[in-house]
């Protein structure tokens, strides 16, 4: 067993940094890292099974955490997209897939388990790309997520009618002890996430006991998912419920915190055995067959999905992405697919193939997704940038370069004085924001010098660069350096490095964005601690003089990263002298 485990730790080691270096996304790393180590590669781990159960927790783990951010309420408003996109997009793309099966010559009854278990997409797959991508709340993601909550509850009665597609298996009479025991289980889970766990882990927590409280976060996780088993429900839809009935409990953060370590660290083996499962033996003996019925299974989902999309008003970017997020099979098709060979609804050779192209599409989805949101997504995005504004001769003393939430404040000043300035904004969105408030605002480019030129830089006495963008204030400097040198310039830079390059460029004076705002919090901070308002003030001039003398000091050498090492050493050391000379006038409060 331990060496599985090193087997499993070194290849995701190495094969998940190379996935997201190359954009890729940390899925394929571990599907790859599982076909390197499995049965088709290396041979370093030959059962499969041996870590798939354990690893299925990360599927049972992340539907916990899911949940623990839905509250009820949001779940209420989201009724519409879960039940009429998600029963959509199940129901359609299910028998366009059953309609290719049947056509490439599996038996009907075949062909439907086919096409209801690859209509299902992996909510492990799709979640964590989203969120990679920073779209969880996107609409894309969010419909993403109706739809993936529809199928985790669609599953549940899928795998119940298969055995109605076996030969000679229709029951005389409605099964109502297995649907008493599925609604028994989730009365449980239910009546005791409402009641039962909340005071308990009120009791762990004031406790004050870190590690009962992991315990508790872990067998709460584990035994709703225990519950629902038992029942033949799904394990992912019983912590799901629980993971919602605690959301709204004040102990939520410290649930979610104890909980995702495990939970990356199980789906990443999750996967790693969906990698080692994949057999390449009947992947090199029927390579055209695989290719085939994996771009069909991509292209009809795609499709489907790009449409009902569409249909649900999407924005064309977010119906790319929600059509190419979810055209993968799922998890739970390698289940159902095993639950219909048992019972004959299925032939073992088709399971085979179909198990070998769910793997296939889990591992080429995360590849479409990056692909597309590097080179088709931003294109779809990009909207027409209209024209520069035209600026007649400007005469205002003060040209302001960015109005964002650094330069409105700047602005809001000035005006207040009554002093006239020429405001240049290359962001048309926050032009029509600051427009319909009154304000002057020009759009266009201060890095074009006819443009500076245009707003009165020849005539003008002070320049204020506070523009976002390091490169872009840079180039500004630049330009009035060489094309107005009478002009007085006063720069924001975002850290030590940019105070340097605009120091390097003659700048008249600097502002560190956040370090003025940071040493107004420190000295609040010693205010809340109960030092005297003159002993805190005291000290926070001392460390912004000594800092800004610093900086300057450090000019000279700051290409030189030995000597700036040394030279932030020295300076540490001599800041702390200072203090501790300073130490006996301000201890007497």
């Amino acid at each position: 067993m331990l060496a599985t485990l090193v087997a499993l730790l070194a290849a995701a080691t190495i094969a998940v940094p190379l996935t997201r270096r190359f954009g890729l996304g940390s899925v394929l790393g571990y599907l790859l890292a599982g076909v390197a180590i499995g049965p088709s590669g290396l041979r370093l781990v030959s059962d499969v099974g041996q870590i798939a159960d354990i690893a299925s927790l990360g599927v049972v783990m992340l539907l916990f955490l899911i949940g623990l951010e839905l509250r009820p309420r949001r779940l209420w408003v989201m009724r519409r997209a879960v039940f009429a996109l998600g029963s959509s997009q199940v129901v359609i793309s299910g028998a366009v897939l059953a309609v290719l099966a049947h056509m490439a010559g599996v038996a009907w009854a075949g062909s439907v388990v086919l096409g209801a278990g690859l209509a299902m997409s992996s909510t492990a797959i799709v979640l964590p790309m989203f969120a990679e991508a920073d779209l969880l709340k996107s609409r894309a993601g969010r419909d993403g997520f109706a739809v993936l909550l529809f199928q985790d509850l669609a599953f549940i009665p899928l795998v119940a009618l298969v055995p109605l597609l076996a030969q000679h298996s229709l029951p005389n009479q409605v099964p109502w002890h297995d649907v008493a025991r599925g609604v028994a289980a989730v009365a449980v889970i239910l009546v005791g996430g409402r009641f039962a766990v909340p005071p308990l882990i009120r009791i762990l927590g004031g406790a004050r006991t870190p590690e009962l409280f992991t315990l508790a976060s872990l067998l709460i996780v584990a035994g709703t998912a225990y519950i629902a088993n038992l029942a033949g429900l799904s394990m992912s839809l019983g912590a799901f419920m629980a993971g919602v009935l605690l959301s709204e409990s004040e102990y939520r953060h410290e649930l979610q915190a104890d909980i995702a370590p495990f939970e990356g660290l199980l789906l990443g083996f999750f996967f790693i055995s969906v990698g080692m499962s994949a057999d390449m033996g009947l992947a090199r003996t029927h390579p055209g067959l695989l290719a085939g019925a994996t771009a069909a299974l991509l292209l009809a989902k795609a499709v489907v999905c790009f449409v009902l999309a569409l249909v649900s008003r999407q924005k064309l970017a977010d119906a790319v992405r929600f059509g190419l997020a979810l055209p993968q099979a799922s998890e739970f098709s390698f289940v159902l697919f095993g639950v219909a060979v048992g019972i004959g609804a299925l032939a073992p050779e088709n399971a085979a193939m179909a198990t070998l192209v769910a793997a296939v599409s889990m591992a080429a989805t995360p590849v479409l997704f990056a692909v597309s949101e590097r080179f088709v997504i931003p294109a779809l995005e990009a909207e027409p940038v209209p024209d520069f504004d035209t600026i007649e001769a400007a005469d205002a003393p003060v040209i302001l370069c960015g109005v964002g939430r650094f330069g409105q404040i700047v602005a809001r000043v000035l005006r207040m004085h009554g002093i006239k300035f020429t405001a240049l904004e290359r962001d048309p969105g926050q032009v029509d924001v600051l427009r319909r408030f009154g304000n002057k605002v020009y759009f266009g480019d201060p890095t074009r010098p006819d443009l500076l030129r245009a707003s009165g830089a020849e005539q003008a006495k002070l320049l204020i660069v506070a523009l976002d963008h390091m490169e872009d204030s840079l180039r500004v400097v630049e330009v009035a350096r060489r094309n107005f040198p009478q002009l007085k310039i006063l720069a924001r830079v975002r850290n030590r490095r940019h105070a340097y390059l605009m120091m390097d460029r003659g700048v008249d004076g600097l502002v560190r964005e956040t370090f003025y705002s940071s040493l107004k919090m420190a000295e609040d901070s010693l205010l809340a601690l109960g030092i005297s308002p003159e002993d805190a003030a005291r000290s926070v001039e001392l460390f912004r003089t000594h800092d800004e003398q610093t900086l300057l000091d450090a000019h000279a050498i700051y290409r030189d990263e030995k000597q700036l090492i040394q030279s932030a050493q020295q300076a540490t050391e001599e800041l702390m002298a200072l203090f501790e000379a300073d130490q006996p006038k301000t201890t007497g409060h």
